[in-house]
């Protein structure tokens, strides 16, 4: 019965949407007061509908009713608890619920804490949100139904893809989730903000906390992603630039790109259509990642579907409301005159080359990930675009955008002079050479991207250091430490975020040149060197999990003569799903991680080994994490949380034309 009632609380939550998705626009066109009024009731409500469909499946997954087909296809009885929830989303049609529930909670918490909003802008924002509520629910209800029940429910399940069956799982799909669909309350306000034909400072002050919220989320998402592959799929890597993990960097780019051009529309009144555009683009990629996973039309370890007809669909939904609104942004975009005027050398170029740099990289992205495809659509031909071209071609972006970053922060609004922003960064620059100096030298003829990534690492942590300390005046030290811890968040927040990317640059190098590999066959009481440790295989035996069953060596790791650590890596099998896994051994440290990865016996007799020494691997995700903090940092300041309404009165509107 609950079931039941979950499956006619996501009905009512449609009729809602779609109530929600006309009235207010209507309101908002003729000003009707209560017609728009309506939005923020609806937008509750459809939330809380939308919460007890999804808590009646999660329901119906921990107390494992076999009756839902769903259930079946993904639990099973003897499944620990953990993975019978994130069974909930491990599949497409309860992702797809958890998705819509995001974008229900994004258009609530916008009703909720949207009091300093025009009420016009208010009830046109909540509209469209509304409207991308209403397609993808139609889109679960009538294509990928998870209440849908089973004539004759079966005694067990199925079991959920053994790869997903993970901790790492359980957080990594929500935490992307939100990044993805937050983008849809950037996309909203855009839209609207076309409708009403109105972009101003305002504007630009409401837009950034949506979006930098959902940049936060996309990037822990992001992280969490590759942490798992690092540990889980036992190759050893940490991205593959495999279609879906694009699928959610593109958006990433495109969000970091809307971030920096919203704060120009705020403080300069510039850039405002490219602004807009970035808004639409963002959240279009976002719509084009979730039809890469669930098409099938681009192969991936990741992809939850395979099912065409439920892309074409999806592809549908894309070419509507990105259609849709790149239309009207064409109609509007000559009315969206730009009122600052700023030099070449300011803090608004820089960050229009910030912008140019994370857009063109984003395409560079695209079509990488999306040429096999229109190969062999077009000329018939099966190619594969992998990782070398990808690093070759994404690259040089990501080294042009660190060495313009310390620079582009420090630099002033309107115009400013090269020299005097470079005044507290020569000391920064002649540092960040001599750390890469030293390691070129070090490293006696190895890769040059080692001692890159240490100059660009240095280059852009210590100038985000030097960009907060030039924040605090020109007094003696005391004084300056005093302002230090007095400077509004957003500062903090912003040299955090810079920094995060610093260290994640660096550790990407690091990892790609430094790192060592060793692949063999050991037997049983066998010894190896690498990488100047001593590794033993003591012993391999068998072991039954909740689950699976599995193959687990010891492996004794010493170094000079002395006990570093003891590690067990896996070979799993989990007989329900008839799918075999790798479970890697990591010992992480500050410095190294050793990884281990147990393969098949061989036919001779011993055991496939592969041991991995990799240098600074947990910087990279102290980075992401660093990157995220200093968003939150961000979004925590005072200016965020006021209305920005109480400024709307000193900007005029733009008409539209």
């Amino acid at each position: 019965m609950f079931v039941e009632l979950g499956h006619f609380a996501l009905v009512l939550a449609f009729a809602v949407s779609i109530l929600q998705a006309v009235v207010p626009l209507v309101g908002a066109a003729r000003g009707w007061p209560g017609w728009m009024a309506l939005a923020e009731p609806a937008a509750t409500a459809q939330f809380l509908l939308t919460a007890f469909a999804f808590a009646a499946l999660t329901w119906a997954f921990v107390t494992s009713d076999f009756s839902l087909a769903l259930v079946v296809g993904n639990s099973h009885t003897a499944k620990p608890l953990i993975y019978k929830i994130t069974g909930v989303w491990g599949n497409h049609e309860g992702s797809m619920l958890l998705w819509v529930l995001i974008l229900t909670l994004f258009g609530a918490a916008a009703a909720w804490f949207g009091g300093g909003l025009p009420a016009g802008l208010r009830a046109r924002v909540l509209a469209v949100q509304a409207s991308v509520a209403v397609a993808f629910m139609a889109f679960i209800l009538f294509t990928s139904n998870p209440f849908a029940r089973l004539a004759q429910p079966p005694f067990d399940g199925q079991d959920l893809n053994p790869l997903l069956q993970d901790p790492g799982l359980a957080l990594h799909p929500p935490f992307l989730y939100l990044g993805y669909v937050g983008l849809s309350m950037a996309f909203s306000f855009a839209v609207a903000a076309l409708i009403e034909g109105r972009v101003d400072a305002a504007w630009g002050r409401w837009v950034r906390p949506w979006t930098l919220a959902a940049w936060v989320f996309l990037t822990i998402g992001i992280a969490l992603g590759s942490w798992w592959a690092y540990y889980e799929l036992g190759w050893g890597g940490f991205w593959f630039w495999d279609p879906v993990e694009n699928a959610s960097f593109m958006p990433w780019l495109f969000a970091a790109a809307l971030l920096h051009s919203a704060i120009v529309v705020e403080k300069r009144e510039a850039l405002k259509a490219w602004t807009i555009l970035l808004a639409i683009m963002a959240f279009g990629f976002s719509l084009l990642g979730t039809f890469i996973v669930r098409s099938g039309l681009l192969t991936s370890v990741h992809a939850f579907a395979s099912d065409p007809e439920r892309g074409i669909f999806i592809l549908a939904i894309l070419a509507f409301f990105v259609g849709g609104a790149l239309t009207l942004y064409a109609l509007r975009a000559p009315a969206m005159q730009a009122r600052g005027v700023f030099g070449l050398v300011s803090r608004e170029s820089a960050l229009v080359a910030n912008n140019v740099l994370l857009a063109v990289s984003c395409m560079v992205v695209f079509v990488g990930t999306m040429w096999p495809l229109v190969a062999e659509m077009a000329f018939g031909r099966k190619l594969t675009v992998g990782p070398p071209f990808f690093d070759m071609a994404f690259t040089p972006f990501v080294v042009a955008i660190a060495a313009l970053m310390p620079l582009g922060a420090i630099l002033p609004w309107k115009r400013g002079s090269l020299g005097r922003a470079m005044a507290p960064l020569w000391g920064v620059l002649v540092l960040s050479l001599a750390c890469g100096a030293v390691v070129w030298a070090l490293q006696t003829g190895g890769s040059p991207l080692g001692p890159v990534g240490v100059t660009l690492g240095v280059w852009v942590v210590t100038g985000a250091a030097a960009d907060l300390w030039a924040r605090t005046g020109r007094d003696g030290p005391a004084r300056r430490l005093a302002r230090l811890g007095r400077l509004p968040r957003a500062d903090w927040g912003k040299a955090v975020a810079h920094a995060g990317l610093g260290v994640s640059v660096f550790a990407v190098a690091a990892l790609t040149a430094w790192e060592s590999e060793d692949i063999r066959v050991a037997r049983e009481g066998e010894s190896f060197a690498h990488a100047g440790y001593e590794i033993t295989l003591a012993g391999v035996r068998r072991v039954e999990g909740p689950n699976y069953v599995s193959a687990m060596a010891e492996m004794v790791v010493t170094r000079a003569g002395r006990h570093v650590v003891t590690l067990l890596p896996e070979k799993r099998s989990y007989p329900v799903a008839g799918m075999p896994t790798t479970e890697a051994a990591i010992d992480y440290g500050f410095w190294r991680d050793i990884y281990l990865v147990l393969g098949d016996p061989q036919e001779g007799g011993g055991w496939a080994v592969r041991t991995y020494v990799k240098p600074f691997a947990n910087w990279l995700w102290a980075g992401c994490l660093l990157m995220a903090a200093g968003g939150l940092f961000s979004l925590s300041d005072r200016r965020f949380r006021i209305a920005a309404g109480a400024r709307r009165g000193a900007v005029a509107p733009v008409p539209a034309e």
